[in-house]
């Protein structure tokens, strides 16, 4: 995961929040967590560091399959869908915000860069997929702004592939980033977060031009409930293509 801030346009910049600072940046040095995101009312969101610092698990292969072309990972963490990518042979890049992120990407086989998704990249108009995994449909607390920034990143027609959080959810909050330690303390300044679910993407999608072409769940590793998992929706840019199949459930083995 990664935060940005958008602003009204995206002119090459670093975002105020600092992300090669503690917690964060020594979490992906380690590998291990705990790390949250607290609210401001104290309510925390735990962060699957070891999850994201591991390789790619059956939820993720399940997204990759679905990727076309080439690739772009936006808030691509420690690098494990660049590197899973690279592995196969695909053109695949990762952006993220911490320096951190990107030198983990680096060292285990991935391509990244120190960006922000508002910041001029590389290729801009002609990525064939866009991933905003692990939440990072949250980033900089506007799902609007993001999907339409997406859209400009992509090729006619390109496929972006979302996370989105079971519950139904649509909320825009102030975060800091916590580590456990009493040696951690938090960023000093809060930043916007959103967490959203999928019926409220689905809204999201539509009023930025986005359409809908298939929805699955894939089985959360670190859960065992049957009705747990990782929730995932493909869009198109430009109200689909020409055969592209209509928004439904997948039949994947293990997947509903």
């Amino acid at each position: 995961m990664s935060t940005t801030v958008p602003p009204t346009t995206h002119p090459d910049r670093r975002d105020t929040v600092s992300w090669g600072a503690d917690p964060y940046a020594d979490a992906l040095r380690s590998g291990r967590g705990p790390l949250f995101l607290r609210r401001s009312d104290g309510w925390l969101l735990p962060l699957e560091v070891e999850r994201w610092c591991a390789g790619a698990d059956a939820a993720d292969l399940s997204a990759l399959r679905r990727c076309a072309g080439s690739v772009l990972d936006i808030g691509c963490g420690p690098g494990r869908l660049v590197a899973a990518l690279a592995a196969q042979g695909r053109r695949a890049l990762g952006i993220d915000v911490s320096a951190a992120a990107v030198a983990r990407t680096t060292a285990i086989g991935g391509t990244a860069l120190h960006r922000s998704v508002f910041d001029t990249l590389p290729g801009e108009g002609t990525w064939d997929t866009a991933l905003l995994l692990d939440g990072n449909i949250g980033i900089g607390g506007d799902p609007h702004a993001l999907l339409a920034r997406t859209a400009e990143l992509l090729a006619p027609h390109g496929l972006l592939i979302v996370e989105t959080t079971p519950a139904d959810v649509d909320e825009r909050v102030q975060v800091r980033v916590e580590g456990s330690s009493p040696t951690h303390h938090p960023l000093d300044a809060p930043f916007p977060w959103a967490r959203v679910g999928t019926p409220a993407l689905l809204r999201y999608a539509s009023a930025t031009a986005w359409t809908p072409t298939e929805q699955w769940t894939a089985p959360h590793p670190a859960h065992q409930a049957p009705d747990t998992g990782r929730c995932f929706v493909a869009l198109r840019r430009g109200g689909g293509v020409a055969g592209a199949r209509p928004a439904r459930r997948s039949d994947i083995p293990g997947a509903r």
